[in-house]
């Protein structure tokens, strides 16, 4: 989303939360006392002369995603000088050792084995781990040649089917590293959280217009060797490495892993398409080789299958679109450049051709919501679904760089959801940099027609936010929206049982304090069975 654009009482803690902060103090912010220590030799190569090190190579963290009930990607990049060319390593590849345990001092370990960290992913580690009990808590590390990284925790998910009878989750978006601090990750790490999702934005490409908290080094990326700077700039971050560490993540990207409102194969400043595919190429190679991922990921050429499903019993089925690789062109931008726009008059955004989603991915997701037999069925997907319509009084106007540039094909999915009574529907978004809840109708014009799905849109966790003032002027004209906010920043934090779903809008008061209190905001409820949105205390 471009920035400034239109259209872009807390609970008790839990047992776990003394804890939790211990693991932070000890391993997820800094690295170990060996590591920090160690001027050894340096990692085996398979080829060539060791490297050597005067500084940890594990400065980037640990991360571990998409969590099956048997297994977990596990990650790590070797960069002793991350924001060098290479990472500040030869073009070699390095052998990592790493290993798996069922307690936090490696006393009990259930697995370990050996990986090559590969000149051709800048030497980023990718372990697809599998054989590991379901619904188990793990730690994990690398090791090489006397240097040890800091210490990962995970969860694997449980057996699809089998009875679960509560998941915690929390998501996450848009975090412009010049716009503000990460304190919203600091505050998460005190939740008791099994996953957290990030829902695009992981990092931007371009500088900030506003108050610059801290800079970007380098211009903006356009190849390999930019969008990996850029990456590791953000990794460097200790709160951004700290919530990696400490839960698995399930991540997707929107515009700002590659270009501002890219569509596709079309930029925002009309560059030649072949020029730009393979930009969108090194963005999405970068984007494989700094996340959790498994290989089925891994970019051929400009093109990555990152769009997933992921069960957790038989609690909940978490489909994770990509909403920027299949899309069409936003509507009626013909006079003007890329991009979204502010539209009045355009009839192509209601074109059945307008697709965001790409046919085969919209048959997928359709396919896969339809036979669903999960008591919560949830959508993860990049921005606002409901409709938004941003001109007060008579007439209207929309943005089209979201759903609403695509109107069809989604009330075809939300038409296919009330045919097919598909039950208890839950949309998550971001992009807009405002939380949001909101009831989804297949016809948003229509006060008859079913709530068919809620919808809960997450703030930034640093990047400015809409006109509040502005936006709130609209509400009237959106009586689906039942909550909007976009003065702050955090995170949302959802708690799932078999008969409700309980969201809060978590929110930092500042983000330029890196230790920044959270609190929540607002709190809704959804019973199973009425996808109607109710406030809760």
């Amino acid at each position: 989303m471009r920035r400034g654009s239109p259209a872009h009482s807390t609970r008790g803690r839990s047992a776990t939360t003394s804890s939790r902060l211990e693991l932070t103090r000890r391993g997820f912010v800094t690295a170990s006392a060996a590591a920090l220590a160690w001027t050894a030799s340096g990692c085996r190569t398979t080829g060539g002369p060791r490297p050597r090190f005067e500084r940890d190579p594990f400065t980037l963290g640990v991360a571990s995603g998409s969590p099956l009930a048997d297994g977990v990607v596990l990650w790590t990049r070797l960069a002793p000088a991350p924001l060098e060319p290479g990472g500040g390593l030869p073009p070699t590849p390095i052998d990592v050792h790493w290993k798996v345990s069922e307690d936090e001092s490696f006393r009990r370990g259930v697995r370990s084995g050996r990986a090559l960290a590969l000149p051709e992913l800048a030497h980023s580690v990718h372990v697809e781990l599998r054989g590991l009990e379901p619904a188990r808590m793990y730690w994990y590390r690398f090791d090489c040649d006397g240097a040890s990284s800091s210490v990962g925790r995970t969860r694997t998910a449980a057996t699809a089917g089998t009875r679960l009878e509560r998941l915690r989750l929390a998501y996450a978006s848009c975090q412009h590293y010049e716009q503000g601090y990460y304190g919203a990750y600091r505050a998460l790490l005190e939740d008791d959280v099994d996953l957290i999702v990030h829902l695009g934005d992981y990092i931007y490409e371009g500088a900030s217009r506003g108050v610059e908290v801290r800079r970007h080094e380098g211009p903006e990326p356009v190849d390999l060797a930019g969008y990996r700077a850029r990456y590791a700039l953000y990794k460097l971050d200790p709160a951004l490495q700290a919530a990696h560490a400490a839960h698995p993540w399930v991540t997707t990207w929107d515009d700002h892993e590659v270009d501002n409102d890219y569509a596709g194969d079309a930029s925002q400043d009309r560059d030649d398409p072949s020029a730009f595919r393979a930009r969108r190429a090194a963005a999405y190679q970068a984007y494989y080789e700094h996340m959790p991922l498994w290989g089925r990921a891994r970019p051929v050429g400009s093109d990555a299958r990152l769009f997933q499903r992921l069960a957790f019993g038989d609690l909940l089925e978490l489909s994770v679109l990509d909403t920027r690789q299949y899309r069409s062109d936003q509507p009626c931008g013909e006079t003007g450049g890329g991009g979204g726009q502010v539209v009045e008059q355009c009839a192509a955004r209601l074109a059945p051709s307008q697709s965001f989603l790409g046919e085969i991915q919209r048959g997928w997701l359709l396919a896969g919501l339809v036979r669903s037999q999960v008591r919560w069925n949830v959508i993860a997907q990049q921005t606002l679904m409901a409709e938004l319509d941003q001109k007060a009084g008579p007439g209207e106007a929309f943005w089209t760089d979201a759903w609403d540039g695509y109107a069809a094909e989604r009330q075809r999915i939300l038409a296919a959801l009330a045919e097919r009574s598909v039950p208890n529907v839950v949309v998550l978004g971001g992009d807009v940099h405002s939380f949001f809840a909101n009831e989804l109708r297949p016809d948003f014009r229509d006060p008859l027609s079913p709530v068919v799905a809620s919808e809960f849109v997450g703030t930034s966790i640093s990047s400015d936010g809409l006109p509040y003032e502005r936006f709130a002027e609209l509400l009237p004209d959106n009586p689906h929206v039942k909550f909007f906010d976009s003065r702050q920043r955090g995170y949302v934090r959802c708690e799932i049982t078999r008969d409700r779903w309980l969201t809060d809008f978590r929110m930092v008061e500042s983000v330029r304090e890196p230790s920044s209190p959270a609190r929540t905001l607002a709190s809704f409820a959804v019973e199973a069975g009425s996808p109607s949105i109710q406030r809760a205390s």
